[in-house]
Parts: structure tokens; sequence; C-alpha cells
């Protein structure tokens, strides 16, 4: 049985997000299994590296599958990039150890959030942007970014009110970056929960826009939904980098 990688990017817009769901069409992972299934003539199942919500984009996932077939890792990329829907990119694919997972093994991600911070239209890039018009105060995000990095229970922050598991999580960095009429926020951590990278932008838009203050943050961790800012758009985020 071998084990091979997938390095993948997408264009989230008209996809129900990562995770197969009933109808495989409407998701990246059960796009992608479709197409191996059928290049290969056997059941195949991807492990990626984290889920991707609906209307997301990915320019760094990783997935893995293990097969049965003799087929060339390039000869099965070549077929991927045959018959998959041009919003959904393969940059490699390559056989690996035998223990490599995915999502088992990723030590850290980053997404990049981007914000169209600006009153004039925003026509070629507005399927990869929130659009945010008033004006922001970056001094005040900043300090509230600062607030968000470390390890800390990040329950606030959480879009399933019926998740489980911990909700406590490690982020190493988030840097705030002006480029021209646009506002990108860096998030990178050792994992994220549903919806927190959204949650978390949603708050810094807040602080921004002068309705909560950057001091508050602290007083989030650990609390509920309801404490936390509002849920940013979906077609905004993408999954920027997994690192091994």
């Amino acid at each position: 049985m071998r084990n091979l990688r997938l390095d993948i990017c997408y264009d989230g817009s008209r996809y129900k997000g990562w995770q197969r769901l009933p109808g495989a069409d409407a998701t990246i992972q059960g796009k992608i299994e479709q197409c191996l299934s059928r290049i290969l003539g056997e059941p195949i199942e991807i492990s990626g590296s984290g889920r991707t919500d609906a209307g997301v984009h990915a320019r760094g996932q990783v997935a893995n599958f293990h097969c049965e077939s003799t087929m060339t890792a390039p000869e099965i990329l070549e077929n991927l990039r045959r018959y998959l829907p041009e919003d959904i990119g393969i940059y490699s694919c390559k056989d690996c150890s035998d223990r490599f997972h995915a999502r088992l093994n990723a030590k850290e991600k980053t997404y990049v959030y981007r914000i169209w911070n600006s009153d004039a239209p925003c026509v070629f890039e507005r399927k990869y942007v929130a659009v945010m018009p008033e004006k922001l105060d970056l001094g005040a995000m900043e300090t509230a970014a600062k607030y968000l990095e470390g390890e800390h229970d990040f329950s606030a922050f959480c879009g399933n009110p019926k998740f489980k598991k911990s909700t406590v999580r490690y982020i190493r960095s988030v840097k705030l970056e002006r480029v021209g009429e646009e506002l990108r926020i860096f998030f990178t951590g050792n994992g994220f929960i549903h919806n927190q990278v959204r949650i978390m932008v949603g708050t810094l838009m807040e602080v921004g826009r002068g309705e909560r203050s950057a001091d508050s943050i602290p007083e989030l961790f650990g609390g509920k939904r309801a404490e936390a800012g509002f849920l940013a758009p979906a077609q905004g985020l993408c999954l920027q980098e997994v690192t091994y």
C-alpha cells in the first residue's frame, strides 16, 4: 500500500468547504476523491491538513491518500490536472513515508485574511476580499492582535456551539500588513477551531472601528461566542501554508 502526498490550491467560491458531504461535487475533498477513484480504479479517501469552510480559499492545502495502484506519481498528477475543474489545482503529487499524515503531522498553519479597506470599486478581487470601506484604526488593531498571540482558550471564537474538544490553541503570531487599499491579516498557529480565524478578524475589525477596546481582548478568553466579534465573510480567508 502506497502513501502519496498532494499539495493543493483552490478557489472555494462555489464549494461547500473542504470536507466531503453527500453530493461530492459540492466539496473540495469530494471532488478530488471522485477524480482519484476514477483515475486509479479503486476507492480513494484523502486526508487533508484541515477543513476550510464554505467559500474559503487555499493556496497551500496539503492532503495524503493510500492506494494499491502502480501508476507513477507524475502520471497521477498529470491525470488530476486533466480531469479536475479549473478552480482546483494540484501543485505536486509525490510518494511519501507510510507514517506521513497531512493533519496529524502538521506543526503550524498560516491563514491570511484580506480586507478591501476603501470605498473605491474592487471588481477584479471581489471574490477574494471582504469589503469594509470604513476607516480603521490600525494601531488599535495591532495592539489587539498582540493579545491574541500565545496559548489561550478560544471558546469565544468558536462557531460550533456543540464543539466538544479542547478550545485551547497556540497562536505564534498575528501580523497586519497594509498593501495599497488592502489590509491583510496573517495568523500562524498550531491549529484553529471552527470559524476561529474569521471570528478573530471580526473582533479585530470591531476594534478598528472603535466598537470595542483593544485592551478588552483578554476578557474574551474562556468566554462565550456572543462575547466576541462578528463572523467575517468567508471569501476573504485563504489557507496560505501548512508546515511540517
